[in-house]
This record gives structure tokens, sequence and C-alpha cells, in this order.
């Protein structure tokens, strides 16, 4: 039987709102990081954002410091896809929190390659994954990344040279 009490209805009705919300912003995101859009991608983050791309042997730093560095690294590599999966939201303690923060982990798969003559695209040099964590708040403009954790987990190249992997 559904629950008819407006109160509850509004607050289910909110949470769903938020879920959609978070998950839209994991994909914004990934296609941000596939376009080499980084003008988007600077925006996705507070104004204190932090990216930390350590573990698949990056940097870690402010959105915009991490920005420019993924735009120098991911280059050579204009064929990329995050193809993220398996993602498990949760949003604060709401006794602590007001519902404000939300945390999303997400696994990826991320094939990368270089173009090949006229342009189309070569076959991949190498396929990595790993998971992602991301922290999440709510602002006025909408739910923005506080901070991303890319823990990548596994690597292979497909017979060619490889290069330094970034996300």
């Amino acid at each position: 039987m559904a629950n008819t009490d407006p109160m509850t209805q509004r607050v289910e009705l909110a949470t769903v709102r938020d879920r959609l919300a978070v998950d839209g912003l994991v994909t914004e995101y990934a296609v941000a990081v596939d376009d080499g859009d980084w003008e988007t991608y600077r925006a996705l983050f507070t104004p204190d954002g932090r990216a930390d791309y350590r573990s698949a042997g990056g940097i870690e730093g402010s959105a915009r410091t991490v920005a420019g560095w993924l735009a120098e690294s991911l280059g050579p590599y204009p064929v990329r896809q995050h193809l993220m999966v398996n993602r498990r939201v949760r949003f604060g303690v709401w006794e602590q929190d007001r519902g404000d923060t939300a945390r999303v982990r997400a696994d990826y798969v991320n094939p990368m390659c270089r173009t090949g003559a006229g342009g189309e695209p070569a076959e991949p040099e190498f396929v990595c994954g790993g998971r992602c964590v991301f922290a999440m708040l709510r602002t006025d403009d909408g739910w923005r990344l506080s901070g991303v954790v890319v823990r990548e987990t596994w690597r292979r190249p497909t017979g060619r040279r490889t290069a330094p992997v970034v996300h």
C-alpha cells in the first residue's frame, strides 16, 4: 500500500531527486574527462574541491591544478571512455547532517588510445580500471564535488607500448 502521508511523500521525492542529481554529477565528471572539457570539469567542484589521482601515477591538488595536469597528461590520448558502474550512493547521516553531503563510490573501466591515420581511433594502448570515491556537497548551485579520489587497481596494455596512465 502506498504511503499517503504528504510529508513522507515529500521526503521520499526529495531523496529520489538528490539520488538522480548526484548520479548525474558522476556522469558529468566522466564525460568532462573523456571530452577534455576542463572548464566543465572545474565547474563540477566546490571552490575548495580537490582531486587525487596519485594511485594512477598522477597528482593530488585543487580541481584547477588537477585539471591542468589532466589536460597535459591526457593530450596524447584523445580517445578515452570512462565507464562508471556499480554506483553506491550514501547521504550524510540525517541526525548530524541536513542531508547536504553525499558520498558515491563507483567502479570504472577506461580504455585509452591515440588516433590513427586520418584521425580514426587506433587500437587502445591500454585499458585500466579501479574505483572512484566522490565526496559531494549540496550548494546554492546544486550538488558539487568537494573531493574525488581515483583508486586504480589494475591496468592492461593491449600489446603496444604504454605511457603512464591518468584518469
